[in-house]
């Protein structure tokens, strides 16, 4: 008797939204962050951005910390890697002198704004200050020199997401992705379909338009 062959996953027929979870400290999220938006918005796919921090979930893997700082090699490879995709992305890159970067205060704006319509704008300035600047990211000044960058009023962000209503959100979402089997970034999901890393972007874009490639 034959064999019956393997089934082969299909897309979703109509467009799906994507679930982007990322963290400001990742140099690979650094990557996606900055082209997202405008390649699923060519697409007609929407984004829901999500926030969460990869440190607890390195840990909940046994991992004594980012791997490109534990593995001497991988580093160095990686520092390499990120002049070659950014030159190839057109994307300003400085490696940054602090790696990786503390960024508790903008990754708690970012879960308070997840579902605002300027939360794309807000990461891209905060990826920027860490990638291409090499500032530092998590302090007052600079979150609140970002929030006026776009315009936004900084004081009640800042302040809203450090409240008792919203202060928790970030670790909720970090629990989830613990939850969901999440262990680096870029992580995309389309439903319970997942791609891992920026070189994922284009293909988990065509699946959530209902194409199985992009």
């Amino acid at each position: 008797m034959s064999e019956r062959p393997a089934s082969t996953p299909t897309a979703p027929t109509a467009p799906r939204e994507i679930d982007f979870w990322f963290d400001f400290a990742s140099n690979y999220s650094y990557l996606s962050v900055m082209r997202i938006e405008q390649a699923a918005a060519e697409a007609g796919v929407p984004v829901r951005w999500q926030p969460f921090l990869l440190g607890p979930v390195f840990e909940r893997l046994g991992w004594s910390g980012p791997p490109f700082v534990v593995q001497k090699e991988k580093g160095a490879y990686v520092k390499r890697d990120m002049e070659r995709l950014c030159a190839r992305y057109g994307l300003p890159w400085t490696w940054p002198s602090t790696f990786p970067r503390r960024a508790l205060l903008p990754m708690r704006v970012a879960a308070f704004a997840a579902g605002e319509p300027w939360i794309g704008a807000w990461c891209r300035e905060i990826m920027q200050m860490n990638f291409a600047e090499d500032r530092e990211i998590d302090t007052p000044e600079a979150v609140h020199e970002a929030l006026n960058r776009l315009g936004l009023p900084a004081g009640e962000i800042v302040a809203a997401a450090l409240s008792d209503e919203h202060r928790s959100k970030l670790r909720t979402q970090t629990a989830t992705a613990i939850e969901r089997g999440i262990f680096g970034a870029p992580t995309f999901f389309v439903g319970d379909e997942m791609f891992w890393g920026n070189d994922r972007l284009e293909d988990v874009i065509a699946w959530a338009a209902g194409r199985t490639s992009a």
